[in-house]
């Protein structure tokens, strides 16, 4: 079925601010906490990624959709973002690998787009005012009827979202004859990170979010692997208890994004909503321990406090964020168990900081 394109289209932030662009895809509106990405190329991983569940993306690279979308570039089954806001989007692509358009994308799984938005206006506007939600519509042009339906969307602050992402059912991904057997606690886990593992000979059982630490531990696994993951991690009280069962177990620990903000919540170290979060896969780092830089792909809208750490004796900074200084990551001093906010698989984004699976496999081995 084909739709009509370059509707008028309306962007209402909570603060009040109107944006006007044009409808492409399917009519209808669509609500959720506004955020933008900045990277150049993969803008399919970046739909698919659960942890935008619940957001509104802004791309800020000017053309989306120019080499149309592959299904072996997806880091789940659907698209997660609530909606999609830019400028320029291409209708058709140019790249023969392509399995079909974008737009057909987004009507397929029911999600809304506007384009021919000023998206530099945009991002301008919620860098200095920071992170709000948001409603976009096809449809609907009434500001006040806009505003009603604004008005229902909850903060993303105490909002816990990972378990509509996380798998239902327990599943098993790789050789059964690996090396190494991983337990992996999804939060909202991309299908890279499982492949990274699956490269180093290791065989995942993957669980749902809320199996209990007993469960696991009957598996017998060589080492646990908590996912990144939506939502705000202070709302899961109940997971943070389940994973300090899991890095007292003994075997080796690593957490991406949600997972290291979780363990850093089961060491009592507390986390907070930041102005405007990081998304894009250029965000440098550096590595405390080599003195080395990393370029990184990044996407979280929450960290851990920096204070806390630094009155933590238990806890050593592995990884700092070179913009602000925020922390990217941490290491246990009295456990086999570390962790970094950002997305060392980098898909999409450069592979700087793969090598901390392979430190993951060398805590394995020891």
């Amino acid at each position: 079925m084909k739709y009509k394109k370059k509707k008028s289209a309306v962007l209402l932030l909570e603060d009040g601010t109107i944006f006007y662009g044009k409808g492409v895809g399917i009519p209808g509106f669509s609500t959720g906490e506004l955020c933008f990405n900045t990277g150049m190329t993969g803008y399919q991983e970046v739909f698919t990624d659960p942890s935008y569940f619940g957001q509104l993306m802004i791309t800020t690279n000017a053309h989306i959709g120019n080499y149309g979308v592959n299904k072996e570039e997806v880091e789940s089954e659907n698209i997660k973002i609530s909606g999609l806001i830019c400028k320029n989007f291409n209708n058709g692509y140019s790249r023969k690998l392509a399995d079909g358009n974008l737009e057909e994308y987004f009507i397929k799984y029911d999600k809304i787009i506007i384009s021919d938005v000023d998206t530099r206006a945009v991002v301008r506007h919620i860098r200095d005012k920071g992170a709000m939600n948001a409603i976009i519509s096809t449809s609907i042009t009434d500001i006040n009827i806009l505003k009603k339906e604004l008005h229902k969307v909850p903060s993303m602050e105490g909002l816990e979202l990972s378990s509509y992402v996380s798998t239902k059912e327990t599943y098993f991904v790789g050789n059964s004859n690996a090396k190494y057997k991983i337990a992996v606690l999804d939060l909202g886990i991309k299908k890279n990170i499982l492949k990274c593992l699956v490269e180093r000979d290791c065989y995942l059982k993957v669980f749902p979010m809320n199996t209990k630490y007993s469960e696991i531990k009957e598996w017998n696994p060589d080492g646990y692997f908590l996912s990144n993951g939506p939502g705000d991690p202070s709302a899961m009280p109940e997971i943070v208890n389940e994973v300090k069962k899991i890095t007292n177990d003994g075997p080796p620990v690593f957490g991406i994004c949600l997972g290291h903000q979780v363990i850093a919540l089961s060491e009592g170290i507390s986390t907070y909503k930041m102005h405007n979060g990081h998304r894009g896969i250029n965000h440098p780092v550096i590595n405390v321990v080599t003195g080395k830089a990393e370029v990184t792909s990044q996407n979280h809208g929450f960290s851990i406090s920096k204070e806390d750490v630094e009155k933590h004796s238990n806890i050593e900074v592995t990884h700092l964020n070179l913009n602000d200084g925020t922390i990217e990551g941490i290491k246990l001093k009295d456990k086999n168990c570390f962790s970094v906010q950002f997305h060392p698989e980098s898909s999409p984004g450069p592979h700087d900081s793969r090598y901390l699976f392979d430190t993951f496999i060398s805590n394995l081995k020891k």
